[in-house]
């Protein structure tokens, strides 16, 4: 029998506990996933049970939310993050990602983050989820993909200032990139010849060095030694010709120099059903592609349809890598 998914509470003043219940009421007859968190934190008059071990998650998930209880300290205030409670949250995606490399859980999703509240509150010391699951699995870095039916993106930097790109933007990061995508999209997705399409970093790619010399350089020589060892790689691209609906039929994955360059195409096109997965983990996770949302938590506004989406992508995904 394939493990459950392990859902991790993310930040408890944020939205992350009521899209929990609401992926449960749509999700308990067809995808067993257990949460991992506070029970006291979950909405009043939430359907759940404690359990013991992920194994219980079937057997229980058809009448209640599965929930492997990890107790936080200090109290609850919707909508506002409490400092006691950010070692908490660090411990619980730990402790999915414990689950997950044991076999206990077959993947995990992550609920969202505040990484202001996990600084200010633990020291938390990592840009976000990804460098921290990267530092959790020993490896040296992995990859940020955000997906949905209609796109798939890589963002090469992350979340570094407009004025630092150039600078990270190195011929060895592009590469590391591009090798841990391509081999993600062959074992994960399924892709025996996955095709990239790679943007430019300057407006029309550079237009042959006059906007630029960063493609002429620096991009061009990493995808010409990408495609001579027989990888589909088209680019640099201009990257406001990429997006549109005959040029996404070209390619499975567009990989983007920076983070808004690669995040405004897909939430433009699909903003509720966005997955954001990590490439190069030796485990599954994903996660819905939105923030903590403070500002309507314990309102019952949220909408759960990409936490919905990050937990059958999760399922989909260790399906896939399992057999």
């Amino acid at each position: 029998m394939t493990a459950p998914v392990a859902l991790s509470c993310g930040e408890p003043a944020g939205i992350g506990p009521e899209l929990a219940i609401k992926a449960w009421h749509v999700l308990k007859d067809n995808l067993p996933f257990f949460w991992v968190g506070d029970p006291a934190h979950l909405p009043k008059g939430t359907k759940f049970r404690e359990i013991s071990a992920p194994s219980e998650t079937t057997e229980v998930m058809g009448n209640a939310l599965p929930v492997l209880t990890h107790s936080f300290r200090g109290p609850l205030t919707t909508g506002i993050p409490n400092p006691d409670h950010a070692q908490g949250v660090i411990d619980v995606i730990a402790r999915c990602v414990d689950l997950v490399q044991s076999g206990q859980a077959s993947a995990m999703c992550t609920a969202p983050i505040h990484k202001q509240a996990l600084q200010d509150g633990a020291g938390f010391a990592y840009p976000g989820h990804t460098e921290y699951l990267a530092a959790l699995a020993g490896i040296e870095r992995s990859v940020m993909m955000l997906a949905s039916d209609q796109l798939r993106v890589v963002p090469v930097t992350i979340h570094i200032a407009i004025d630092d790109v150039p600078a990270q933007l190195t011929a060895a990061l592009l590469e590391d990139t591009l090798r841990i995508t391509h081999a993600a999209l062959k074992r994960d997705f399924g892709l025996d010849q996955p095709r990239i399409a790679v943007a430019g970093l300057n407006p029309h790619a550079g237009e042959g060095g006059k906007m630029g010399s960063e493609e002429i350089n620096l991009i061009t020589p990493v995808l010409d030694r990408m495609r001579a060892e027989g990888m589909h790689i088209t680019g640099p691209l201009s990257a406001d010709t990429m997006f549109h609906a005959r040029a996404r039929r070209n390619y499975d994955t567009a990989l983007c120099m920076y983070h808004d360059q690669a995040l405004i195409p897909i939430k433009t096109l699909d903003f509720d059903r966005g997955v954001n997965v990590t490439l190069g983990l030796p485990f599954i996770r994903t996660s819905p592609d939105h923030g903590t949302a403070f500002d309507i938590a314990g309102h019952g506004q949220a909408n759960p349809t990409s936490t919905i989406e990050a937990l059958k992508m999760a399922a989909d995904l260790a399906h896939r890598r399992n057999t």
